[in-house]
């Protein structure tokens, strides 16, 4: 008995230890490495698949960080999404309508979260917490593919998602899926794959040739709330 009473006490003493000289890995510690990531990277370049309900539109995402996101979309085809860093353009092709809007949180956009400046927003106005764990889980059931998952919930009513799960590869720190779901309880998802960093994105592609015919419409965001 009293060998059995040294040997746990002895177990459990050495596992202090080594305890005390390990970080512990937070939610929150991890969501900053996640963003440190994100501050190393100049140029990004991804597919984009966009889920929001039964619609789901495939795309190409170009981004210049810190100010500068371009989404060209084959689903729907021509479509673009473009930002600046101060505001939003859409381009429909099927309406020729040409859509802009003075942006004051670009974080709370799904392609924006995938940025440094996005989850710097997040850190500040989401509590990060684990889903099930710091261990790597199947993105999916039946996946092979593993990543870290972080569930990101709201701090003020002020935000646009209630809540918001990152699914981050734990080899590259990168940001796989993001899952948001909004104040009306729907969810949009975006998934990114073949990821390419720090290759040359030209600037020409942030500045957008309006087609002859097209018309703008200033504020899309707020029309019809007067």
């Amino acid at each position: 008995m009293k060998k059995s009473l040294l040997a746990v006490v002895f177990f459990v003493v050495c596992n202090v230890f080594v305890l005390r000289g390990q970080e512990i890995l937070t939610a929150g510690r991890y969501l900053e490495q996640v963003s440190e990531r994100y501050s190393s990277i100049r140029t990004y370049v991804a597919s984009v698949r966009i889920q929001s309900g039964g619609s789901v539109m495939l795309g190409t995402v170009y981004a210049v960080m810190p100010n500068f996101i371009r989404i060209e979309f084959t689903s729907p085809p021509d479509q673009v999404i473009l930002y600046n860093g101060e505001s939003l353009m859409v381009f429909l092709p099927g309406e020729r309508a040409i859509l802009n809007q003075a942006v004051a949180n670009p974080g709370n956009t799904g392609a924006g979260i995938a940025s440094a400046r996005g989850l710097s927003i997040l850190r500040r106005n989401y509590s990060p917490a684990f889903v099930v764990g710091p261990a790597p889980v199947p993105i999916e059931p039946g996946s092979g593919e593993m990543v870290v998952k972080l569930k990101l919930a709201r701090r003020s009513n002020s935000e646009g998602f209630t809540e918001i799960i990152l699914d981050v590869s734990p080899d590259t720190l990168l940001i796989r899926r993001v899952t948001g779901r909004t104040i009306t309880d729907a969810t949009v998802r975006f998934d990114f794959s073949g990821i390419s960093l720090n290759t040359g994105v030209p600037e020409r592609l942030f500045v957008f040739e309006s087609p002859p015919a097209s018309n703008m419409y200033n504020n899309f965001l707020l029309r019809g709330t007067d």
